[in-house]
């Protein structure tokens, strides 16, 4: 559990990160992503909002007896009591109360304009508000840090008002006072110059928290550390509202591997990807591939040139060993792939390419070609393992031999619709013909085929088709075009993607379909 000398990580993924577009959690998504984040090591989670959520109010309530945090604390999130009314009196710090957290966060204005015109009160009464509440909590055993909304935005109307506020919540007996950049406005430089005028004028643990409206949240938070403070917020994979906020993924990388501050238990560091794309997946939004540090692309390497480095030094290309944040070092090959990167590649899917030059050679200029006419063999590594054991001079036969292969769709007069296809293969010097039915005929392809291999392969029993995904490439007028189908195939213990590209989306699939039953032949 965090301490009073700890650097603090707050995270706020179930509260302000929820409020990201498209993004709705469930009390049991709550209660998973809380514990996902417990795994990384943050020290402070911030639940929600009790009293004025219903959800939020029953996530605390089932945290106390469903959730056990063995890194951080849980933080309920409130606002000061509402002027003119005696703190024993508001019902929204009550519910504070009622949460039973350790840890309160308290929100509160510290823009002069603010004060004026949104709560409509005298900055008085603002400043015995933010008094008020915290000491009030602090009397009945909380921690409480303060938000001071719209730091920044206020320092520059008003330089010293959000100072005495930060002064009062300390004098009332808050332990971190934390400065907002809420409309996410700022720049490395001018956060850096407020945090440490701020620091020199203040006495008590100061926090940021960055929004990421000009893209520059981790820059601007990792600025304020540099300035002096030693809480910082964020969110999961910088979920929030607009642009979103400082990833705490991002931040934790950073603060550990390039600043040299333990922020995070050992051990925890190498969860950051894991961890991040299951709370993907629970927001249900798609990982982003080229994020930071966690991203499938961080370390990925798609130029010949950076290709040849590596396979003298890694870290040449890299500017940490993707295995400190859970993540992998990742070759690409495509046109723009040297013979280096065709050898790495190699490596990686456990194909032995020393001693066979000439096969390098050769594949280096497939690619190019295949690449030329619309294959991408970047994000489908099985089938150019596949395209790679096949020039080997012990490469295996291939599976079958194709005859012919038909497929129909047929609409009844119900609405429904119904697919069948005919496959007609040679298989081990014997003619078989099997059918299948499918909803569609890609379906029905995949359903056929395995019937007539799955005899003499039984391991094809159990694979399936995961997902299917198809790219125009190139309109040539009418329907006319190049289809790219990219197919996910998994036997429930792993998943692979092959590529397929024809001027016919039937076809395109075929060869996509035919590769994902060779790879799990060969591999399964």
């Amino acid at each position: 559990m965090a301490t009073d000398t700890d650097f603090h990580v707050f995270d706020t993924t179930l509260r302000d990160g929820a409020q990201r577009e498209g993004v709705s959690y469930s009390v049991a998504d709550k209660l998973a992503v809380a514990r996902l984040l417990d795994e990384i090591g943050v020290g402070f989670i911030e639940g929600g909002w009790p009293g004025a959520l219903p959800k939020d109010t029953e996530f605390f309530a089932r945290a106390r007896t469903e959730l056990k945090l063995r890194h951080a604390q849980l933080v309920a999130f409130g606002s000061t009591r509402r002027a003119g009314v005696r703190v024993e009196d508001d019902p929204q710090v009550r519910a504070l109360l009622d949460a039973e957290t350790p840890v309160v966060c308290l929100v509160a204005k510290s823009d002069v304009r603010h004060v004026r015109e949104a709560l409509r009160t005298t900055l008085e009464e603002n400043l015995a508000m933010v008094h008020d509440t915290v000491a009030f909590l602090v009397r009945h055993g909380r921690r409480v840090f303060l938000d001071c909304e719209h730091f920044f935005d206020g320092y520059a109307a008003d330089r010293d008002y959000g100072v005495e506020v930060l002064r009062t919540a300390f004098a009332a007996g808050a332990e971190v006072g934390v400065m907002c950049d809420t409309n996410g406005g700022m720049l490395p430089m001018g956060v850096g110059r407020v945090v440490a005028d701020v620091r020199t004028r203040v006495e008590g643990r100061l926090g940021i928290h960055c929004q990421d409206d000009t893209g520059c949240a981790v820059a601007n938070t990792l600025a304020a550390v540099e300035a002096g403070v030693t809480h910082v917020q964020g969110t999961a994979n910088g979920y929030g509202e607009r642009a979103g906020n400082a990833d705490t993924f991002a931040l934790v990388a950073n603060l550990v591997t390039k600043m040299g501050l333990p922020v995070v238990p050992p051990g925890c560091l190498t969860e950051l990807q894991r961890v991040s794309h299951a709370i993907a997946e629970l927001a249900n939004i798609a990982p982003d591939e080229h994020q930071p540090y966690v991203g499938a692309s961080a370390f990925a390497h798609k130029a010949g040139l950076h290709a040849s480095a590596i396979k003298v030094s890694p870290e040449l290309y890299n500017h940490l060993e993707p295995e400190v944040v859970g993540n992998d070092m990742r070759i690409l090959v495509t046109e723009m792939a040297g013979r280096a990167s065709v050898e790495l590649k190699g490596r990686e899917l456990g194909v032995d390419l020393d001693g066979h030059g000439e096969v390098i050679g050769r594949v280096v200029d497939r690619v190019k070609v295949l690449e030329a006419d619309g294959w991408s063999f970047e994000a489908a590594d099985a089938s150019f393992e596949l395209l790679l054991r096949a020039e080997l001079p012990d490469a295996p036969p291939p599976l079958f031999e194709l005859e012919s292969y038909r497929t129909t769709v047929e609409h009844s007069g119900d609405g429904q619709v119904m697919s069948e296809a005919t496959v007609k293969v040679h298989v081990d010097g014997q003619r078989v013909i099997s059918t299948g039915e499918g909803n569609g005929p890609v379906n029905a392809l995949d359903n056929a085929l395995r019937q007539a291999l799955v005899s003499r392969h039984p391991q094809l029993a159990d694979v399936s088709l995961a997902d299917y995904k198809v790219r125009i490439l190139g309109w040539k007028g009418g329907t006319s075009a190049t289809t790219r189908v990219l197919i996910d195939t998994t036997d429930g213990v792993g998943e692979w993607t092959t590529v397929g590209v024809h001027s016919n989306i039937v076809e395109a699939s075929w060869h996509a379909l035919v590769d994902a039953l060779t790879y799990a032949v060969r591999h399964r």
